[in-house]
């Protein structure tokens, strides 16, 4: 890492927010909750908080033969705003390809990374911060997953279909299930039989 860029790894703690305006997600209210949480990790402000997105396309487009391509990438929160959202702060950490969408069997794919994860978050690495000119041990939060709901519910195992479909409403959803009156329950029935022919 260059001085330039090392020298901004610490802007998250040393910049002052505007009550009720978020410029940076320090300004959240997760973020404080997690420095109050976990002090020994907040204490060095050059330890690095991520967020992790992942998606999936297929490459040949829509109407070639089924693949799917699945990225997965890190960026650092540490930075501030006009920094963090660059290219050059996104770190591609994992490609999956395969015929088909991993699945619930993304976790197998993302072993590796929660692995060193993991063991960034509980013993860190000694780096070397070129700004100050001396080692400390670095240590890495994953903050956040940002996906959309299909890929959320293949990262976190949580089904996204069904009545507890909504991770945050949970049991306390509107959620309810439409009731068939038997004379449509039996029209329904023709229809679904002769398909979508109205002749019968």
């Amino acid at each position: 890492m260059s001085p330039r860029t090392a020298e901004h790894m610490t802007w998250h703690q040393s910049h002052h927010a505007v009550d009720g305006v978020m410029v940076h997600p320090s300004d959240d209210e997760a973020w404080k909750h997690f420095n109050s949480v976990h002090p020994h990790f907040s204490a060095e402000s050059r330890n690095v908080r991520l967020k992790l997105c992942t998606d999936g396309f297929n490459p040949f487009g829509s109407f070639a033969a089924p693949y799917s391509y699945w990225s997965v990438i890190l960026t650092v929160y540490n930075l501030p705003p006009r920094m963090c959202m660059r290219l050059e702060f996104m770190f591609l950490s994992m490609v999956i390809p395969g015929p088909s969408s991993p699945g619930r069997n993304i976790d197998v794919c993302l072993r590796p990374l929660i692995d060193e994860l993991t063991q960034l978050w509980s013993s860190g690495a000694l780096t070397y911060d070129i700004s100050r000119k001396h080692n400390f041990v670095m240590r890495v939060a994953l903050m956040w997953t940002i996906n959309d709901f299909p890929a959320y519910g293949m990262v976190s195992g949580w089904s996204t279909h069904g009545k507890l479909a909504c991770p945050y409403c949970i049991e306390n959803n509107k959620a309810f299930t439409l009731t068939v009156v038997p004379d449509i329950a039996a029209a329904l029935k023709i229809i679904l039989h002769y398909g979508k022919r109205t002749d019968f």
